[in-house]
């Protein structure tokens, strides 16, 4: 029998799951599907948006989505860090709650980024215009 892992999911403010009996890991980066099992190598990967979903030999099968983050596999802890996390049973709910929260939240997080670089690049050309005038 292999030696269990222990899964731990950190938001910013909570830890949002925190088991000890973890068979197996399956986590979404932007390149694919990550499978963990007990025995693999250590790493470290950055999560995308997606379903967490992972086997507890005392509660089954349990998935989350999970919002972009990073995970990291070091013996048998595995930490993963996201900004947002929810479970539920339902994949279907799952995967519409993704696109709905959490790629809708990184499109407008995308805008803000280009106005707020956009008055930046303002401010910096009236402060070169005083310096030289």
């Amino acid at each position: 029998m292999q030696t269990p892992m222990h899964l731990k999911v950190l938001l910013p403010f909570a830890v949002f799951i925190d088991t000890d009996d973890v068979t197996h890991i399956v986590v979404e980066t932007r390149a694919g599907a990550l499978g963990l099992l007990p025995r693999r190598l250590d790493c470290a990967a950055a999560l995308a948006p997606g379903i967490l979903s992972y086997t507890s030999a005392s509660k089954g099968e349990r998935c989350i989505a999970v919002d972009a983050g990073v995970m990291i596999k070091t013996g048998a802890d595995v930490l993963v860090s996201v900004r947002r996390a929810f479970a539920g049973t339902d994949l279907r709910q799952l995967r519409v709650a993704i696109e709905q929260q959490f790629l809708a939240l990184d499109a407008e997080e995308r805008k803000m980024r280009s106005v707020m670089a956009g008055m930046e690049a303002g401010f910096m050309q009236q402060m070169a215009r005083y310096q030289h005038g």
